[in-house]
């Protein structure tokens, strides 16, 4: 009689549990379609005609494609890969340098026999609340740094985090403190403890930072908008910002006859800007999808 009640329990759990995972599937389902909803209309809408959006918005099934969008941005694509190249060089550069820096800073702080952690600690948190402005970071890199023009003045000034230093810094906290009594036992030293003992252990944490890192200079276009004045130094998101600048200064001009504003593509082509801007830094995204939850949860748990 028991084993039959304790049968007609689990029966009824595993029923229950079956009906909680439909609902959560099906309401998980829901939302990832709402998310997955405005960018299929970005790609969608890129497509269209400017005739089409005018008269009707953007939509997710157009009536005829067109890809008069992509042609206007693609009629230099020499300028146009030479933004991508600008781009995920500071990128690259930015995210592998930034890794380095608050990597050792997080090791750093987090190191008991280290002195006057608390000191630097409180100073690396108090940019967190107080900045300098734009005038003094401005005089500071061009006037001192003589970043003017330079690609360094994209990478250098978002090169640390000081949020990020601290996850760093936590994620440590999680790794145990025999592991580097040991390694010092074996004789060695404090650099070789960083790279042969946490390096290896930080890679969810290092993921998380990277992507935040690679996401930041990806997107970068205001650092370049005070600095650069070359054209061929121009990243993908300003060079793809003057050209929607200059979509529209042609849909005034064309006022005046100069040129057709029902086929100059003023709308569709700032939805084809997008598609070219996210389109890359998605792909990386499944990558180190793995080590993005692991690498946030480890690094706040422990304050």
């Amino acid at each position: 009689m028991k084993k039959s009640h304790q049968n007609g329990n689990s029966i009824k759990m595993s029923k229950g549990n079956r009906t909680l995972n439909i609902i959560c599937y099906v309401v998980v389902g829901i939302f990832a379609i709402t998310c997955l909803f405005p960018f299929a209309l970005m790609i969608s809408s890129s497509f269209m005609k400017e005739k089409e959006i005018v008269a009707e918005g953007y939509k997710l099934f157009p009536k005829e494609l067109s890809i008069a969008a992509y042609r206007y941005l693609l009629d230099n694509p020499t300028k146009l890969i030479n933004a991508y190249k600008v781009t995920i060089t500071t990128t690259v550069v930015g995210t592998v340098l930034g890794l380095v820096a608050m990597s050792m800073a997080g090791y750093v702080l987090n190191r008991k026999d280290f002195k006057y952690r608390n000191f630097f600690s409180f100073f690396i948190y108090f940019t967190t609340l107080f900045s300098g402005g734009l005038v003094p970071t401005y005089i500071l890199n061009v006037r001192y740094l003589h970043l003017k023009d330079s690609l360094w003045a994209m990478i250098l000034p978002g090169l640390i985090s000081a949020w990020s230093i601290f996850l760093m810094r936590n994620f440590m906290k999680s790794i145990p403190d025999e592991l580097y009594e040991s390694a010092m036992m074996d004789g060695a030293g404090a650099f070789t403890i960083y790279r042969k003992v946490f390096m290896p252990l930080a890679i969810p944490s290092l993921a998380t930072v990277g992507l935040f890192l690679a996401l930041g200079y990806w997107n970068q276009w205001y650092s370049a908008s005070l600095y650069i004045d070359t054209p061929s130094k121009y990243p993908l998101q300003y060079y793809l910002q003057k050209m929607i600048n200059q979509t529209n200064i042609e849909a005034l001009t064309s006022q005046g006859h100069f040129i057709d504003a029902e086929t100059l593509p003023t709308q569709s082509v700032k939805m084809a800007t997008a598609v070219l801007t996210t389109g890359p830094i998605i792909l990386l995204y499944p990558f180190v999808q793995k080590y993005f939850v692991t690498g946030l949860t480890m690094g706040s748990v422990k304050g």
